[in-house]
């Protein structure tokens, strides 16, 4: 199950993110989305979980849950969807 988590504190990496959502189950891969121009964090990012159950458990536990002095929104992430590039 893929989830989105938003709302993270900007100096919150990958490895603790990771972490964060370990003690639910067997994290497949944590990515923090940063800016392409400045490499800095844009404060969410997206957790799969290796099973629906495990990322149910997650999203139910963390859900509006403090974490680095911020209230983390976790839910379902929805499909991407095809974007028109952009050429400049």
């Amino acid at each position: 199950m893929n989830l989105y988590v938003g709302n993270m504190a900007y100096s919150m990496t990958e490895q603790e993110l990771e972490e964060v959502f370990g003690e639910f189950g067997n994290v497949v891969s944590a990515k923090i989305i940063t800016d392409r121009e400045t490499g800095r964090a844009k404060g969410f990012g997206f957790v799969e979980m290796s099973s629906d159950n495990e990322g149910k458990a997650a999203i139910s536990n963390l859900d509006g849950k403090e974490h680095s002095g911020r209230n983390l929104r976790v839910n379902e992430a929805r499909p991407r969807e095809e974007r028109p590039r952009r050429d400049f």
